[in-house]
């Protein structure tokens, strides 16, 4: 048995060097060692080439078909060897003493060519560490308590991380707190008015893609009671000021490689009228001006060339 053995293997191994490979097929027996066979086979998708490897176990024989080999020397390449690299065969092979062994298929189209993806994050999604505001503590229980001191602590941690977002904002973009604030109110009416007039293909552009999408079904809801809406910012604003500021880091290595959310309050005068399709009113009026305190978060990112401001979510209280 050891005999037939040893007999069985050598034929396998000379097999290999007797075999004449078209030119895309060397590619294969140049990256193969011994223990690897080339078997041509033809089917009805076209003709090719399987992959063999045999290694010694119990009483038979085991083979196994590996995808390691580099695709990319046999896809994509068109002439005459186009029509044989349709499928490739992945087989893994059980020569033992019934002689059966499965057979699986992958299809590989004709002429595909190799895709670099480039992924890019365009925006987290969600908002880091939302604003919620602290319960006041009177002084003595804030310095004299235990309680007071962990609160105090957990206040002085929110504001560091406050001023290190702002630090780094301000070293990759020049960040100034006057000019920001200018940009903010003009984000706010343009916004506003464009959800007013139901535009939402600029609203696009101001917004991110999991705001676009909240945007857009709160204007169809609007569009279900009201057919047209009057809205108007009383310039200049009452109020603008930071509550939050926020640094989510795509690579820890890389701190560059980030996004920066302000959460920023409005307070502000507003006219709103809402009429229906015969233009009564039926909400609101535009003869007055009501107080409106908005909390809005602004996303921008660090790494992207050219990146603005957009809105990324609203903070309800």
């Amino acid at each position: 048995m050891a005999l037939f053995r040893s007999k069985v293997i050598w034929h396998l191994h000379r097999s290999l060097h007797h075999l004449d490979l078209p030119s895309i097929s060397r590619s294969f027996q140049s990256c193969m060692c011994a223990a690897y066979e080339v078997v041509p086979y033809n089917s009805c998708s076209g003709s090719g080439y399987s992959l063999m490897k045999y290694s010694v176990h119990g009483f038979g024989y085991r083979g196994m078909a590996t995808c390691s080999y580099g695709i990319s020397l046999i896809i994509g390449k068109p002439g005459r060897d186009e029509a044989m690299v349709t499928s490739l065969k992945v087989i893994e092979s059980g020569i033992n003493l019934s002689g059966t062994r499965s057979m699986s298929t992958m299809k590989v189209p004709t002429g595909a060519r190799q895709v670099a993806l480039k992924v890019t994050m365009l925006s987290p999604g969600f908002v880091y560490e939302p604003y919620a505001p602290r319960e006041p503590i009177p002084f003595w229980r804030r310095w004299f308590t235990p309680s007071g001191w962990r609160r105090t602590k957990e206040d002085l941690i929110l504001e560091m991380k406050s001023a290190y977002a702002i630090s780094r904002l301000r070293k990759v973009t020049g960040y100034s707190k006057k000019i920001f604030y200018e940009h903010a109110v003009k984000l706010y009416k343009e916004i506003n008015t464009l959800m007013a007039d139901r535009d939402t293909s600029s609203l696009r552009k101001l917004v991110t893609e999991k705001m676009y999408s909240t945007l857009k079904n709160e204007i169809k809801r609007r569009e279900s009671m009201w057919s047209s809406v009057h809205w108007e910012l009383i310039e200049p604003i009452v109020s603008i000021r930071t509550l939050r500021a926020r640094m989510i880091a795509l690579d820890k290595n890389d701190l560059d490689k980030s996004f920066v959310q302000l959460t920023i309050e409005f307070t502000s005068k507003q006219r709103f009228e809402a009429y229906d399709s015969k233009g009564g009113v039926i909400s609101g009026d535009k003869t007055k001006e009501v107080l409106v305190r908005d909390i809005w978060v602004f996303e921008r990112s660090l790494f992207h060339p050219g990146a603005e401001w957009r809105l990324c979510s609203r903070i309800t209280l």
